[in-house]
């Protein structure tokens, strides 16, 4: 009986994953879960699995959600030393880490530094501190296993084994796939033009609306090619992003044999978690088989950086290295929300990454202080750029 912390338990992932665990109650126990704000909807969760600790955001909400959950014998905290504390607690096997943004970093860190098996679903953990992050993995014997389906596909598709070596397993090229989002066709010249409620519209995948609009610029993808970075130890001319708008195939391994391993599957993220939550065995996830005779056609191309400047700015921040990814990060998080807020236009994101990237110098790494200071600087002159746009 495997027991289950979820960190963002109401969010998309979050909600996939219970979904999972719902369907195999004999190999499954929730111990903790987490959300920030969602507090009915954490309440229902609770009710549903009845975990032993769940931990919000505030204060407020864990009062609220005190009286929600009133008599079922959970306990709740609020804050990032609970949440790091669930992460690390001796009642739990495996870590969900589903927390969108630099949130996520402080709680996935303390779940590898507990020797944990990490479900990674933040790639924040990873963009913002890499080597930290990947040296506590190994350092601790924790397990670390992808759940973004480009990374849990090209998991599938190396060896048995594999020791984050591509040379030594004969790995020509790390494939990553991408849908290109909603403006794949639609003309460049227009976008200045689009709105939230158009960014937040993916083709194929049912999302939150931070990683929506970063799937619209394909600043997910630039995040999701540092992360590969990290997972499978490939340096960047390894590895090349291929828009793929079915979203069927979710990512390939090329060999130096000129053989080209894929992972495939309907676009469904249950998939990667059952792969993930059961490794190396195989259980029930609830999505359809995959039906090849129903496809009309599986298309292919190149990225344009024109279209898509973000997706350029994570290689250039992949080869600075040291905090430079974390600036980026910081960067897109913060410009992301004035979309959404509507306090800069779409084209502005990408202005906004470059100009913090351009004004913030980046440097090394050494721990998790010196990240978060590189980060808390990129998020104060990206406010600073969106205030001078606005003017």
């Amino acid at each position: 009986m495997q027991r289950i912390t979820i960190l963002g338990a109401t969010g998309s992932i979050g909600a996939s994953t219970l979904d999972v665990l719902a369907r195999h109650p004999d190999r499954y126990r929730v111990h903790a879960l987490s959300a920030h704000g969602r507090v009915e909807e954490l309440a229902d969760a609770c009710r549903r699995f009845k975990p032993a600790r769940a931990v919000v955001g505030s204060l407020d909400a864990a009062e609220r959600l005190s009286q929600l959950v009133a008599g079922l014998g959970i306990q709740v905290d609020h804050g990032e030393q609970a949440l790091c504390e669930i992460a690390s607690s001796p009642d739990t096997d495996t870590v969900m880490a589903a927390i969108v943004g630099a949130a996520g970093l402080a709680p996935t860190l303390a779940a590898a530094r507990a020797g944990k098996k990490v479900l990674l679903a933040n790639k924040e953990a990873l963009v913002m501190s890499g080597q930290l992050f990947m040296d506590a993995v190994r350092e601790h014997r924790a397990t670390l296993l992808p759940i973004d389906s480009e990374h849990n596909a090209i998991f599938q598709s190396l060896p048995a084994g594999y020791e984050r070596d591509p040379q030594a397993a004969g790995v020509a090229k790390i494939l990553l796939t991408a849908s290109g989002g909603p403006f794949l066709h639609r003309a460049v010249e227009t976008l200045e033009a689009v709105t939230p409620t158009e960014a937040c519209k993916h083709p194929n995948w049912v999302m939150g609306r931070k990683i929506s609009v970063d799937s619209a610029t394909m600043m997910n993808k630039g995040l999701e090619v540092i992360e590969a970075h990290w997972l499978f130890g490939a340096p960047s001319e390894l590895i090349e992003v291929v828009i793929h708008p079915q979203s069927v195939i979710h990512s390939m391994v090329s060999y130096t044999d000129g053989s080209v391993l894929a992972q495939l599957g309907n676009p469904d993220m249950r998939t990667p978690i059952a792969h993930a939550l059961a490794f190396p065995d195989r259980i029930a996830s609830g999505v359809p088989q995959l039906d090849l005779t129903a496809m009309a056609a599986l298309q292919f191309y190149r990225p344009d950086f024109n279209r898509f400047p973000c997706l350029k700015l994570a290689f250039d921040a992949l080869g600075a290295g040291g905090t430079a990814p974390a600036l980026l990060n910081a960067a897109n998080e913060v410009a992301v929300q004035s979309f959404l807020e509507c306090e800069i236009g779409f084209r502005d994101i990408d202005r906004v990454i470059a100009g913090v990237m351009d004004a913030v110098p980046h440097g090394p790494a050494p721990s998790i202080e010196a990240v978060l200071a590189q980060d808390a600087l990129a998020r104060g002159s990206a406010r600073a750029i969106i205030d001078r746009l606005r003017s």
